[in-house]
């Protein structure tokens, strides 16, 4: 999608290069929210918008530095503070952010696309500056979507929700036609990229760093994944009966 809409030519229409550019960014902002889950831990509560916590708005882009490899968030011990953007996640941000080109710092990261939502905002937030209803309906008009209308009159929509986000990791994982064999879930669940950091920064650097990167006490770590260590407890075991095996008897 994003190919698409970098290759169109000068003359193509301007309400169908909205709608390539439309596709593009929605391809964007899903492709950066699942590389952010995937390598963060960050907790999808930390990252998004909770409806029924006003501190929670969801990340905006004033909170990340992309230079600095950080990222603040409001963390689940109830305040802020910078979590990791590891090399894997620098890219597909940085393109989204220069497709998007957001007209300030507080807008956020990852928006929603609802139409609905973005509808009743534009034609809110025209109304409170003089426009008539009949000049909005108009205005509305000249674009294929309401989030460019928002884009360029910097009216800010919310951050996507962490119900929206699972609906959004559902619908990717049924067009990757990936198969899910859990109990409560059949897609890639947003905790899933957690667990998988978490597995990878204990059986590479230990308990203490991975509870540092997980932002959890190391107690907690050692609890979660203590398969790891059990394993590794049969290895040496293993090894210490092959010793002992082959000692002349």
């Amino acid at each position: 999608a994003v190919e698409a809409y970098t290759i169109l030519p000068e003359d193509t229409d301007p309400l169908d290069k909205q709608r390539r550019r439309y596709a593009a960014l929605k391809a964007a902002r899903d492709r950066a929210l699942v590389f952010v889950l995937a390598y963060t831990a960050v907790r999808v509560g930390e990252l998004l918008r909770d409806p029924n916590d006003p501190r929670r708005r969801g990340v905006r882009w004033e909170d990340i530095s992309l230079d600095d490899g950080s990222m603040d968030v409001y963390r689940k011990k109830q305040q802020w503070d910078a979590a990791s953007l590891p090399d894997p996640v620098i890219s597909p941000l940085r393109s989204y952010r220069q497709l998007m080109d957001p007209p300030t710092e507080r807008w956020p990261v990852f928006p929603t696309f609802d139409q609905r939502t973005l509808a009743e905002l534009v034609r809110e937030n025209l109304a409170e500056r003089g426009e008539r209803p009949e000049a909005i309906i108009e205005r509305r008009a000249e674009y294929a979507r309401d989030l460019l209308l928002a884009l360029d009159e910097d009216i800010r929509p919310p951050s996507i929700t962490t119900d929206g986000t699972r609906s959004i990791l559902q619908r990717l994982s049924e067009a990757a036609e990936i198969d899910i064999d859990h109990p409560k879930h059949d897609y890639l669940a947003p905790h899933g990229g957690r667990r998988g950091m978490g597995e990878v920064l204990v059986r590479a650097f230990g308990y203490t760093v991975a509870a540092r990167y997980l932002d959890n006490s190391e107690e907690m770590v050692r609890e979660r994944y203590s398969h790891i260590e059990a394993g590794e407890l049969g290895d040496v075991a293993t090894e210490a009966l092959e010793e002992i095996d082959s000692v002349p008897q």
